[in-house]
């Protein structure tokens, strides 16, 4: 029996079997399997039985739906890859090995959650093996005047300072 297992810290080990011919996926308790984070639509995506097929159908849903980083509004989905709903990541299992615990009900926030779009995980995953070099990169070094100025005033009044607890020294000790 094929089952959604959510992977997303928070919810990890959450689960619901696919048993009937479709099931709705939301935030909503009206969805038969509902995710309670404010980043899933209302009612975001519905996965269909085809056979021994699984397809899962966005639902015009705010933040999208993605199966191993693509966004898709329909496509079939196969026993080890990534489901995204905004940011909640679940993985379709065939044969599932004993669930543990549930967790503890969400309670479901008023608001779908947008989210801006930016860096896809595996753009993020090729930026950390890339380096940065800002040679050639439109980038110059700014000339620091006033850093200058207060580095050599400092200097000269150290010098000063120095200098009068010298003659300062010498006067106590000549007595003078």
């Amino acid at each position: 029996m094929a089952k959604l297992v959510i992977l997303t810290e928070g919810m990890t080990g959450r689960s619901h079997e696919l048993t009937a011919e479709k099931t709705t996926i939301g935030r909503l308790e009206d969805n038969t399997f509902t995710i309670g984070d404010p980043s899933v639509s209302s009612h975001h995506c519905e996965v269909l039985l085809r056979g021994s097929e699984v397809i899962v159908r966005d639902l015009n849903s705010t933040n999208g739906t993605y199966i191993n980083g693509e966004r898709i509004t329909e496509a079939p989905l196969k026993p080890g890859q990534i489901l995204r709903l905004g940011q909640v990541e679940l993985r379709l299992e065939a044969e599932a090995p004993p669930a543990p615990a549930a967790a503890a009900a969400r309670k479901t926030p008023e608001g779908t959650m947008i989210l801006q779009r930016g860096i896809s995980p595996t753009d993020l995953e090729q930026s950390a093996r890339a380096s940065f070099d800002t040679v050639g990169a439109g980038f110059s070094k700014k000339d620091d005047k006033a850093g200058k100025i207060f580095l050599y005033v400092s200097i000269g009044v150290g010098v000063v300072i120095v200098a009068l607890l010298i003659y300062a020294f010498f006067i106590a000790r000549t007595g003078a």
